[in-house]
Parts: C-alpha cells; structure tokens; sequence
C-alpha cells in the first residue's frame, strides 16, 4: 500500500492548521525544499533520474491542478484565460501563449516569474523540469491525448522568461 498517493487532503486544512501563519511561504524556503530534494535524489540516483522524477512529479502536479482549478472548459480560449488568471492569482507565474496552433499539435508559451527559476542565478541549462510535466498535464486535461513540454528558455540561461515548447505527441 502506497502512503503517499497524492490526493488532496494531503493539503490538509490550512486554515484550521495556521491560523496565525495562513497559507503564505517564503519562496527561499519553497525552493530550499525543492532544490534540497533533487539535490538528494540527483546524489543518489543520478541527473537524469532526477529530471525524469521532477518532471513525472509535475505531471501528477498538473493533473490534480487542472481538475481543481481548471476544468470544466469548453474551447481554448476559455481554456487558456483561466489557466492565466488561476496561475497569477496563486502566483505560480505569468502565462502567454506566444504562438498556438493547436490543429498542428503545437503551442509555444512563456512563463514570466517563474516560481522555480526566476530570479536564480546564470547556468548553463535549463531548470523548470517540473514545469515540464506541470503545462504537459495541464493539455492533457484539456485536450484527452497526450503532450510534451520542453523548456527551450529559461531565466538561467539568460532569457528572464521561461519559454516552452508543448508539442501533442500523436503529431509530433
């Protein structure tokens, strides 16, 4: 028996839970959490296991997402300016669809304020792997086939925005 299978009352009840403290963290401490766990993870497996735990992880992530906040929508428009408003309103970051051609099975899109990367320093590759498997779930909520996002920019390699490219794969 698993322990851990996400569901949401893992979140608990936050308001019950800090009634002083509320639902507000310190993005340090956010990403202490985040880059510490890959850190052991990457040690104890490998870079690649890493990225693929990340990124399978912000599938799962996107999934549950989409249902709560997302779903029911009824065309990409409606699609596209809720995802907006819900990941600015819990600050996740700001969503644009620079180029959608979603008959082609292609979007690309940028996320400004990226909560995982923005703001850390220059690297030389790429960072927001979670984000990866996050947007490739948030499609897959939306559209009932399967997507893959890759991040082509990113703040950490010197573009200050985050740029995916989501690609439906029975087209790619």
């Amino acid at each position: 028996m698993r322990r851990y299978e996400f569901n949401w009352d893992l979140i608990g009840d936050i308001d019950l839970g800090r009634p002083n403290l509320g639902k507000e963290v310190d993005l340090e401490l956010y990403r202490l959490m985040q880059f510490t766990l890959r850190d052991v993870i990457e040690q104890t497996y490998s870079t690649e296991e890493a990225d693929r735990l990340f990124r399978e992880a912000g599938k799962v992530a996107g999934k549950v997402f989409y249902e709560k906040y997302i779903n029911p929508v009824s065309s990409v428009e409606e699609f596209v300016s809720k995802t907006q408003k819900v990941l600015k309103e819990k600050k996740l970051g700001i969503l644009r669809v620079e180029e959608a051609m979603l008959e082609q099975g292609k979007i690309l899109l940028t996320v400004d304020e990226d909560l995982d990367c923005s703001g850390l320093p220059e690297l030389d590759y790429e960072t927001c792997i979670y984000d990866e498997g996050f947007i490739s779930s948030l499609f897959e909520g939306f559209t009932k086939s399967e997507w893959d996002a890759r991040e082509i920019d990113c703040w950490c390699t010197g573009a200050r925005t985050c740029r995916f490219q989501v690609t439906e794969r029975a087209k790619a």
